[in-house]
């Protein structure tokens, strides 16, 4: 059996999607793989393969045992994805961020979601053939679609209206995730019901909070911001809902557009750059707030339009499914610790 370490403290806080790609893993290998990984969960144990997800400096001194055997790090997110998430003062902004890439640096091999920030790492300084791309899934045992019936249901559990077009986001309530531009929305649609499922994760250090704080105190009547809840809510509340919206400004692979999609629920997003090579074609694009408004309106007038980005969300489902992942990362494994036998 491979012995495998899993190094994170990403379930320690709550509402982020690195804690739910590194719960989704775990949770997948050990259903698929149980008679040929042994998996433990930071035990500083001589093992074959260390997978580090979280960049926590006791991980980084650890690298430094030869019992880590191959050391694969997951790169969830590089220092300019970090603008507009935490605020940090100089000087230590400068630090982290090169602590960061100095982390990266002591792995064996790279995993990125997004095969956008395979050039940004060799910018950096780490080799090409260092680095692999494996795309973020979600359990559809959790997330899948369900019947009008149950739509109607889910409604009124969470004492939504059920003659109201109703847009849901998700995520850390902060800068970077377009928080303001949903506000706006809401408080431009009055007969829209929004919904924005996330917290402040880091509290008073993210980006923006004293003006986001009091909106969540004090939204619009159409829009309700429920806290961080788990995931089993953040499924029924995408079912719930017509259209799920995340107006961020910068991603890697959002698990939160993954669990929209798996729901068959239509999604719009902010036209990135790093959408393009992972799900284009998959989402209604709008390129600022204007834009979005213009969608919605769209997207709340017209079945069909809204229908065909729902079937696009189905087919998306179904290339990040659980299955093809899952061997993807049996391969994977094996190939890393051939590469470990090799070296020694």
């Amino acid at each position: 059996m491979l012995k495998i370490t899993m190094f994170s403290s990403a379930d320690k806080v709550a509402g982020q999607g690195v804690g739910s790609a590194y719960l989704e893993l775990v949770h997948l290998l050990e259903n698929n793989f149980q008679d040929e990984f042994d998996i433990a969960i930071n035990k500083y144990r001589p093992s074959t393969i260390s997978h580090y997800h979280t960049i926590d400096l006791p991980f980084y001194f650890s690298t430094f045992s030869a019992k880590r055997g191959r050391k694969i790090g997951y790169v969830h997110f590089l220092p300019e994805t970090l603008e507009g998430s935490l605020k940090i003062p100089q000087p230590f902004r400068g630090i982290f961020y090169r602590y960061v890439i100095a982390f990266y640096k002591r792995m064996d091999h790279l995993v990125v979601v997004n095969p956008s920030f395979v050039d940004k790492l060799v910018a950096y300084g780490i080799p090409k053939e260092k680095i692999s791309y494996i795309p973020n899934f979600v359990d559809s045992d959790h997330f899948h679609p369900v019947t009008p019936a149950e739509k109607k249901a889910l409604r009124d559990k969470y004492h939504l209206p059920q003659d109201r077009f109703i847009v849901f986001g998700s995520g850390q309530v902060q800068e970077r995730k377009g928080v303001p531009d949903f506000i706006q929305l809401a408080r431009q649609n009055e007969d829209v019901q929004f919904v924005w499922a996330g917290g402040f994760s880091f509290g008073r250090l993210t980006d923006g909070y004293r003006e986001l704080k009091q909106v969540v105190d004090n939204p619009p009547e159409n829009l309700r911001f429920t806290g961080i809840v788990s995931r089993d809510e953040i499924a029924e509340l995408n079912n719930a809902a017509d259209l799920f919206l995340l107006p961020s400004y910068n991603e890697l692979f959002p698990m939160s557009v993954l669990e929209a999609f798996s729901c068959g629920n239509a999604v719009m997003l902010r036209d990135l750059d790093l959408y393009h090579s992972i799900i284009a074609g998959d989402y209604e694009p709008a390129e600022n707030l204007d834009e979005m408004q213009m969608k919605l309106t769209l997207l709340r007038n017209d079945p069909a339009r809204l229908a065909h980005w729902q079937h696009q969300a189905h087919l998306a489902a179904q290339r990040y499914s659980k299955e093809h992942l899952a061997q993807v990362w049996h391969d994977f494994y094996y190939q890393q610790a051939q590469e470990e036998k090799t070296r020694e």
